[in-house]
């Protein structure tokens, strides 16, 4: 069943049944894109997970990464030890392929949100969710991982986002496991940004991380050999089980020092439309012009290009700009 369970929901199928049988444990679906797996028995320590993928539609890697786990679980090949919720954010735009559908999904996930719209209602379903899973999962400690793939390429093809909170200090162990799973950098946010893992952190004290795994690309054209890592880092989870680490210092970290966003229609970036994230800009270059908010020139000291795009909505994000700062003690 949960072979299926990923085809079905791109050819928009609905199941014939809400629940079924695991070898070490059972799964219910509570909707389109929501799946929960429950062990016969967790394992003393396991976590509260949710594996979350395709909160943009044309990220299709970690759809196919978590695939790989569902297909392994079903087969015996992992042993389920932990409770996990697998979400797949926003079905319809993974069908048509594309990042939203009409918004972007990844800004909406705030207990307050009153828009309106078939993204926004996602949201909120998905907010709903998760609040659940982790009320009736409160026993375990909560975590999160966002698995996303990025619009270009990147210095470091692997890297972690680290949402701001005021209260919730990553463990040392999730530096270790990520460095081992392959993840060659961290961006530590600097405020609110009202992202799905954000949304987990700041509500409910989850270690939790947007993942960026690689670049976009189709179905059938992701390297997910490189990705084996991640996904023993995801098997461990899954049952429940303490995952190896490495040492923190293999990876680069990096802070958020401004950021860049979108005032006006006449908006550009003046840095060619291919710059590859976490790219380094001197002191004196112009990185965008607005007409409502100016040009943004880098000031005292170099600054690197995270996450850019022009094209985003008035009042968005167009870019982050950040520099690199020591590993945590």
């Amino acid at each position: 069943m949960l072979a299926d369970w990923l085809a079905q929901l791109l050819d928009d199928v609905a199941p014939n049944r809400d629940r079924g049988r695991l070898p070490f444990g059972h799964y219910r679906l509570h909707g389109p894109g929501i799946l929960e797996l429950i062990p016969n028995e967790a394992r003393p320590g396991a976590r509260a997970c949710v594996l979350s993928a395709a909160v943009h539609g044309n990220e299709t890697a970690p759809v196919e990464l978590l695939g790989e786990l569902l297909a392994r679980l079903e087969a015996g090949l992992i042993r389920l030890g932990a409770p996990v919720l697998v979400l797949i954010g926003n079905p319809p735009a993974l069908r048509a392929g594309e990042r939203f559908i009409s918004t972007n999904l990844n800004r909406l996930f705030r207990r307050d949100l009153t828009d309106a719209g078939d993204e926004p209602d996602r949201a909120r379903t998905l907010m709903a969710v998760v609040d659940d899973f982790f009320a009736r999962h409160d026993a375990h400690a909560p975590l999160h991982y966002d698995l996303h793939t990025a619009i270009r390429d990147s210095r470091y093809p692997r890297f972690a986002v680290e949402p701001f909170t005021e209260s919730v200090v990553t463990e040392p162990a999730q530096w270790q496991w990520l460095s081992r799973a392959g993840i060659q950098a961290v961006l530590h946010q600097h405020c609110h940004s009202w992202t799905f893992s954000h949304y987990s952190r700041h509500y409910h004290g989850a270690q939790a991380f947007t993942l960026e795994l690689g670049r976009v690309a189709p179905f059938g054209e992701n390297d997910l050999a490189a990705l084996r890592p991640m996904r023993a880092l995801l098997e461990a989870l899954l049952e429940g089980q303490e995952p190896p680490g490495a040492a923190a210092e293999a990876m680069s970290f990096f802070r958020v020092e401004h950021e860049l966003k979108r005032q006006s229609e006449d908006f550009s970036l003046c840095f060619d439309e291919a710059t590859p994230n976490f790219c380094e800009f001197a002191p004196g270059e112009r990185l965008a012009h607005d007409a409502a908010a100016g040009d943004y020139v880098v000031e005292h000291h170099p600054q690197r290009v995270v996450f850019p795009n022009a094209r985003v909505e008035i009042g968005a994000r167009a870019a982050l700009l950040v520099i690199e700062v020591a590993p945590p003690v």
